[in-house]
């Protein structure tokens, strides 16, 4: 959870680095699966409740024991708290819309979070982007309304607040960044699911259904294991490359969440929401390539 590079050749590194965003990736899709399943059974409430929570207590059980409680010791207590909310502004919105819009579908729409963080860095962060960047957020704007299909007959309400959960996502990220100059890495982690978890704990008993089945029971506790997993795959991958050269396999997504779809609704993305995803991933990878160059 360091971050702390490890040891080895770059390009072992490197290969490595990718590695862990292709198992991050992987993972991502497996966890928002379950979330689709347990849906059609369990309120939002409460399939969020042990996302957040089940991650939060098993970081608390492997930083506690290393740092004690100093680990949530934070100069900058209002923005953690600010990154919480975002956090679970994020996961409200988008484990709410993948109850009824197709995995691929929000997949897709959540890719727009690295172009929304450009925009929102410019007012919160005095990094002005350069007219190339603003361009290629254009081209990821125009990919998400091929992928919502406004007006038409296909148009999914839901599917905004996928464009929800983008838009936390990207203030969370942003604020971050702005954390980051004060606090440790491991001190955000914990405070980024600490507000969700106490908020959501008081309110699940009004929305509790308990578990039907040991298969059930079981999903609810991997939710927060594999998220949890994922998340140091990403923070891994950034530590053994640079975000520039490994973000675009941030996009194999794509193809777990169309699988995962697939297994729990039998149904595959429609033709809108594959050509929004190729715009909205050109215009990624090309962004992620500025990035690397820069």
């Amino acid at each position: 959870m360091t971050g702390t590079a490890p040891p080895g050749p770059p390009q072992a590194r490197l290969l490595l680095g990718i590695g862990f965003m292709l198992l991050a990736a992987s993972l991502f899709p497996v966890m928002n699966g379950l979330v689709q399943w347990l849906s059609q059974r369990y309120p939002s409430e409460q399939i969020i409740w042990a996302r957040i929570t089940g991650h939060l207590l098993l970081m608390v059980a492997i930083l506690l024991p290393a740092r004690g409680l100093a680990v949530l010791a934070t100069r900058r207590p209002w923005l953690q708290a600010g990154r919480s909310a975002c956090q679970l502004g994020s996961t409200l919105c988008y484990f709410t819309a993948i109850a009824t819009v197709p995995l691929a579908k929000a997949t897709a729409i959540s890719f727009l979070s690295p172009f929304l963080v450009t925009l929102l860095a410019w007012p919160l962060l005095g990094e002005r982007p350069q007219a190339r960047r603003l361009l290629l957020v254009a081209a990821g704007f125009a990919g998400v309304l091929v992928v919502l299909q406004p007006g038409s007959g296909v148009f999914q309400p839901a599917a905004l607040l996928v464009l929800g959960s983008s838009c936390f996502y990207a203030l969370y990220q942003v604020l971050t960044r702005k954390v980051a100059l004060s606090d440790p890495a491991e001190t955000s982690v914990l405070w980024s699911a600490l507000l969700g978890a106490v908020v959501l704990t008081l309110a699940v008993p009004f929305f509790w259904v308990t578990p039907g089945s040991i298969a059930d029971a079981l999903a609810f506790l991997a939710l927060g294991a594999i998220g949890a997993a994922g998340h140091w795959c990403v923070a891994r991958a950034l530590a053994c490359a640079p975000a520039g050269v490994i973000s675009p396999f941030q996009y194999w997504q794509i193809v777990g969440a169309t699988l995962a779809g697939v297994a729990v609704t039998g149904l595959w993305p429609d033709g809108g929401t594959l050509a929004g995803a190729a715009i909205i991933v050109a215009a990624g990878i090309v962004f992620a390539l500025q990035e690397r160059r820069r």
